[in-house]
């Protein structure tokens, strides 16, 4: 049976990359409940906006990659994307292996006490955010949430609306001006594993800001971003 790979983490808290996506396919119920049973503090995934202005859980823009059916999630209705079905990681079809809905990752990460560590793919409009915000209220998980995103007016609509709600801004390098936007907006860090340093990290905690490193897989890379001091790795195989 294919299982992790097991790291001492030395007290880094550790996230599931898409739920346990070097088990299950990516961004299915499958793969976050394979997370859900094991030692990892949060589950990460991605969700997206639908054309009737629903949110479902999925990477890419298009399904294609996943499910093998040529569909623009965000062109697409949310009961459209949820009649297909996804390959697993052998490329064989299942039946069980649909798109989630929003509500459905919730419910796994309460039902195994996880923390939501949610990315906001693409741009949302601050009706959206207040939408999804709305949703993970309802299921009384926000306290439980951390928000992610590429786009920093997400990242600055999440903070207007959430105050003191966690909230990482994800970013490929460490470019000049980082620390700035990062201190004037009171966001912390999700960086490319590759782009962190020692330095940068304790640039980071200087200001108040804990730091993410995506996405790591083997243990060499674990034990130089541990050694450089970073609060959480994100990994698709790691525990």
């Amino acid at each position: 049976m294919h299982d992790t790979i097991k790291l001492n983490a030395q007290g880094v808290r550790m996230i599931a990359h898409r739920g346990l996506s070097g088990i299950e396919r990516e961004n299915t119920c499958a793969a976050f409940v394979a997370a859900g049973n094991r030692s990892y503090f949060g589950v990460e995934t991605d969700i997206h906006r639908t054309a009737d202005g629903q949110y479902i859980v999925i990477h890419d823009d298009n399904a294609l990659r996943v499910s093998g059916m040529n569909a623009v999630v965000e062109e697409t209705d949310f009961d459209a994307l949820r009649t297909v079905r996804m390959t697993d990681l052998n490329g064989d079809a299942r039946m069980d292996l649909c798109f989630p809905s929003l509500q459905e990752y919730i419910h796994i990460c309460k039902q195994y006490d996880k923390t939501c560590v949610l990315e906001i793919k693409n741009h949302f409009e601050p009706a959206d955010i207040e939408a999804v915000i709305r949703i993970i209220e309802r299921e009384d998980w926000l306290a439980r949430t951390i928000f992610i995103s590429f786009d920093l007016p997400n990242m600055i609509c999440i903070r207007e609306k959430l105050p003191d709600q966690p909230a990482q801004y994800l970013v490929k390098s460490f470019d000049d001006g980082l620390l700035d936007t990062l201190k004037a907006h009171r966001l912390d860090l999700d960086i490319y594993h590759k782009a962190v340093t020692a330095e940068n990290v304790a640039a980071c905690h200087a200001i108040g800001a804990q730091v993410n490193v995506w996405t790591v897989n083997t243990i060499e890379d674990a034990q130089r971003v541990i050694d450089c001091g970073v609060d959480y790795i994100t990994t698709n195989i790691l525990e």
